[in-house]
Parts: C-alpha cells; structure tokens; sequence
C-alpha cells in the first residue's frame, strides 16, 4: 500500500467486523447447512426481472435482486425470500445510486471540483437514505476509477485524474453511504469499483483493454480502492478490462493477492454485469484460449 493510500480517508474507518457473536454464530450454522448449489445461489444477482419473476427467484434462494422498482415491490420479494425460501435468508437489493436518488446532486466530477469530502460525505448519507426508503440495500457506488483520458466516455462518473483527491472523495462516500453501522437506518451497502484500471482503458474506449507497469497501477489506481477498503466498503466491483492480457474477472493476483492479501479486504467481490459471463468463450472459439 502506498503512503497516499494509507492516508487518504478524510473519514473515520468503519469496523472490519460489525457482527455480534450470536449474529457469526448464526451465520455459521446457515453456512453449515447449504448445499453448493444453495451457495452459488446465493452467490448470484438477477436483473431486469418482472416482479413474478422476482418473486420466483426470492423463492428459490438466490442472494440478491436489482431493486423491482418501489419499496411496496421490494417489501414482496422480501417477504418470499424470508417465509418462503429454504432457508429464509433476506435478500440484498441492488442498485445503482451514483450521484443522487430523489434528491439529484452533481456528477462525482463535479463534487470532486469542491475539493470536499465533506459534501461527498453528505451526498452520499442523503443518496443512501432515500434509496433505503425504497428498500433498496446495496449501491454501486462510489465509483473511483482514475481518469487521465477526456475521450473515455465515463469521466464524469468519477473523482478524476487524481489518485489523492479520488482517494479521499471515495472514502468520504463509502462513509456517507453506510454510516457508522450497516443495521443503522438510512445506511446501504457501499461499493467501490471499477477494480482496477478501468479508467485507463487504450484510446479511451470502454471495455478496452489496459497495458501498464506494475509500478503506475499502484501509485495511478489502486490508492482510491484501498481508501474504500480502509474506509469499510462492503463490496468492491471488478472492472471488465483486461491488465497486461488478463481479465481483471479471471485475476487470481488482482482479486486475491492485492485486494484481500494486501489491502486486506474481506467483503464481496461483484462482477459488473456481464463480466463473468464474458470469460466463457463461444464454443468454436474455446481451443484457442490461452
């Protein structure tokens, strides 16, 4: 970790662990009594579901649902998943709030332009509580992909091209989003992405892949992650780029060895949409995947 990133947090860090002994306990024996295939299960998120739809995979155990649309829909799919699933584990919902819920607040760029992470702070606790009204409990956001490239069409959704001020913005939202305690009201599971290098894809073309030196992806891009990480961010998100020829969704040294072994993060790692789905190659192409 480098001196910037072990420095950045405007904001107090958030316990690594807020669990009572009776809540691992439980936990535990829920583990315990799953399958694999209830596992992987539980693993998954579904999106762009009809509400039927919702309900029928809440039953069936799966981990989490993008938001149905309204907390009167969001109360339904709950309440399946809690009385009639196998288990009755609650469901996460997912969605993604960036800048704003109801209330509609500048671009991440833009806020980045006040140099405050105060405001990013206050952004984020507002954003979180109004998405909370509506039952939503996990966003995809703060987004702290360092941008050096105008072309890249996804600028403004982050803190921009400084990896201190991205760092510290990034931080102070993680805060804002899941308060002091994730069981306080009005907080949501706050989500640190694209990791990593995605704002440095060639040309500027999203999706594109990414080619650099060890040495600029710790000192450019990974400072803002290990401030969401040393901040308490619940859920880190894989970027669909590749670094020097390798998926960052196939990563073994990226996910595992820096995010967990050196950044030390034990939350959960989200693919981004179709990230996962992407590594598997269409049949007649498979022979020639190295």
């Amino acid at each position: 970790m480098t001196a910037d990133a072990r420095t950045a947090p405007a904001t107090p860090a958030a316990p690594a662990d807020q669990l009572t002994d009776a809540q691992r306990e439980r936990i535990e024996d829920i583990l315990a009594s799953l399958t694999w295939e209830e596992k992987l299960n539980q693993a998954q998120i579904t999106f762009k579901m009809s509400l039927e739809e919702c309900l029928e995979a809440a039953r069936s155990g799966i981990g989490a649902l993008f938001w149905p649309g309204s907390a009167a829909d969001t109360n339904a799919v709950q309440r399946a998943a809690v009385e009639e699933s196998a288990h009755g584990i609650p469901l996460l919902i997912g969605l993604d709030v960036i800048h704003g819920q109801r209330t509609i607040f500048p671009t991440p760029l833009a806020m980045a332009a006040s140099f405050s992470p105060d405001v990013a702070r206050a952004c984020a606790a507002v954003s979180a509580a109004e998405a909370r009204s509506g039952g939503v409990t996990w966003t995809y956001s703060p987004m702290v992909d360092v941008s050096r490239d105008p072309r890249w069409g996804r600028v403004a959704e982050g803190f921009g091209e400084d990896p201190l001020l991205s760092a510290a913005m990034g931080a102070a939202m993680v805060a804002g989003y899941q308060r002091e305690r994730l069981g306080f009201p009005g907080a949501v599971v706050a989500t640190a992405k694209h990791y990593i290098g995605y704002g440095a894809a060639e040309g500027g073309r999203d999706y594109n892949t990414v080619d650099m030196s060890d040495q600029r992806l710790r000192s450019v891009y990974l400072p803002p992650f290990a401030a969401c990480v040393e901040a308490g961010a619940g859920a880190v998100m894989a970027s669909f780029n590749t670094v020097n020829g390798r998926p960052v969704h196939a990563s073994r040294r990226l996910l595992t060895g820096v995010l967990r072994g050196e950044l030390g993060f034990t939350g959960a790692v989200v693919g981004d949409a179709s990230g996962v789905e992407n590594l598997i190659p269409p049949a007649g192409d498979r022979k020639s995947v190295v």
